[in-house]
């Protein structure tokens, strides 16, 4: 303490008097966060977010179901999600580029609303009697690049409107909103199908509108560059312009993200498990399908054995605390990956798609602890500046795998049998997680202490 601040505290004393002094309150604790049922800014952001992830779910089985019958190709039925998925890539690393450096809550904003002009055009052009396969593209090209800004933004507002110590809790919550949207999401298109080839669009479209709203109304920081002045409207002058190149040429650009997670010596092991389980899944369906229809399994059967990775996902977002406290992040992901090695298998057991669903519930009960130890092990090591292109750096690294996997899949049942092809899964998934299992780096990774948010 400085003499200043002594002789002022001695005066102090003096004036209140002793019995006085010993009155004196301290320092105030800090009020308790309100709970997480009462934040009305994290409800009305996960309503909104859910409903943006609804109406997503509601299209992929939309759109293809549209093209299917507008065109009768299956080709061109798979063009559109290859397209949203393809643009959604592309734009990916772009995305968090942008919302590290501009205000989090205009691109939000922006996003949700291209992503509702792009769906209501196809209820109206089908009004009109004037929608064509280049128009469905379009909008899947559109929808596709709103998912790359808008993912790392929703993330990030969520994050920023609750207090530390109820992230895990809130994250827990958002998961079970994913596992509910996957799980509604189909079965709700075909309902809305059924009644007008326009239906699911204008429930989209809807969906869409009140995520929108939810952007408009809630505030949430706008980020460190924003908040700091840095360039956020694109009318911006030349000076503000080299200022934030020379910012961005500092932080690493727009592939800090990735630079980052492969300088980690724990990330790399565990990205590339997280990556060969999602490319590995996205090539069980499609052999799966072909197998239970083989064995006599109805349409409405196969859909419930599929749906079982989100009811088990569904369960598992309650049980996100109780296994990170039974096993660290490593261990915890080894697991679950080779829980995954066996489930290529269970259609070739007894039991058809009662036996998938168990299979499927099983793994997906640990998806949720793995993308909340994404956030500890990765989101909140990292300063806010650079949360943007870290998040998109690893959807992007999750999601490349998922094309090649349902691309390998077609081309192997072409040549080999559904049972052999999923055999090879198995095998392929099991190869790919030995070096990872070996890894004493991956095996040991502990839980961080304390992480800022």
């Amino acid at each position: 303490m400085t003499e200043h601040t002594t002789a002022t505290a001695e005066r102090t004393a003096v004036g209140l008097g002793a019995a006085e002094q010993a009155a004196a309150p301290g320092p105030a604790d800090p009020p308790p966060p309100v709970p997480l049922r009462r934040n009305l800014r994290f409800q009305a952001l996960w309503a909104g977010t859910s409903c943006a992830t609804l109406g997503l779910m509601i299209g992929e089985t939309a759109f293809p179901l549209l093209v299917l019958a507008l065109t009768g190709s299956s080709t061109a039925a798979g063009a559109f999600g290859a397209v949203q998925m393809t643009a959604t890539l592309l734009l990916g690393v772009h995305g968090g580029s942008v919302a590290d450096r501009w205000d989090r809550r205009r691109v939000l904003v922006a996003s949700d609303a291209v992503r509702l002009l792009a769906l209501a055009s196809v209820p109206v052009a089908l009004a009109l009697d004037r929608l064509a396969l280049a128009h469905l593209l379009v909008v899947a090209a559109l929808v596709g690049a709103t998912i790359a800004y808008s993912g790392p933004v929703r993330l990030l507002a969520l994050r920023s409107v609750v207090a530390p110590e109820q992230l895990s809790q809130a994250l827990a919550q958002d998961e079970a909103r994913m596992s509910g949207a996957a799980l509604a999401g189909p079965p709700l298109a075909g309902f809305l199908f059924g009644l007008g080839r326009s239906v699911p669009f204008l429930g989209a479209a809807f969906a869409s509108l009140v995520a929108l709203i939810t952007a408009l109304l809630v505030r949430f920081p706008a980020g460190p560059a924003a908040a700091a002045g840095q360039p956020s409207r694109a009318g911006q002058d030349a000076q503000d312009g080299q200022d934030a190149q020379e910012e961005q040429e500092d932080e690493g650009g727009a592939l800090a993200g990735f630079r980052l997670l492969a300088a980690s010596p724990l990330l790399r092991p565990a990205l590339a498990v997280l990556l060969v389980i999602n490319l590995t899944g996205a090539a069980l369906l499609l052999p799966v399908m072909v197998l239970l229809r083989e064995h006599g399994t109805s349409s409405g059967g196969i859909g419930l054995a599929l749906a079982g990775e989100a009811v088990g996902a569904l369960a598992g977002a309650t049980l996100v605390s109780r296994l990170h406290r039974l096993a660290g992040p490593g261990v915890l992901l080894l697991v679950v990956a080779w829980t995954a090695v066996p489930v290529p298998l269970a259609p070739l057991l007894p039991g058809g798609a009662v036996t998938v669903f168990a299979a499927l519930f099983l793994v997906g009960a640990g998806v949720p602890a793995l993308r909340v130890m994404l956030d500890l092990l990765v989101f909140r090591q990292v300063p806010d500046r650079l949360r943007g292109r870290v998040i998109a750096a690893t959807m992007t690294l999750l999601t490349a795998g998922m094309p090649a996997g349902s691309f390998a899949a077609g081309l192997l049942l072409d040549r080999f049998s559904p049972a052999v092809t999923l055999a090879a899964i198995a095998a392929l998934l099991a190869a790919a997680l030995l070096p990872a299992t070996a890894s004493r780096t991956l095996r040991r990774a502990t839980w961080p202490a304390a992480a800022p948010v």
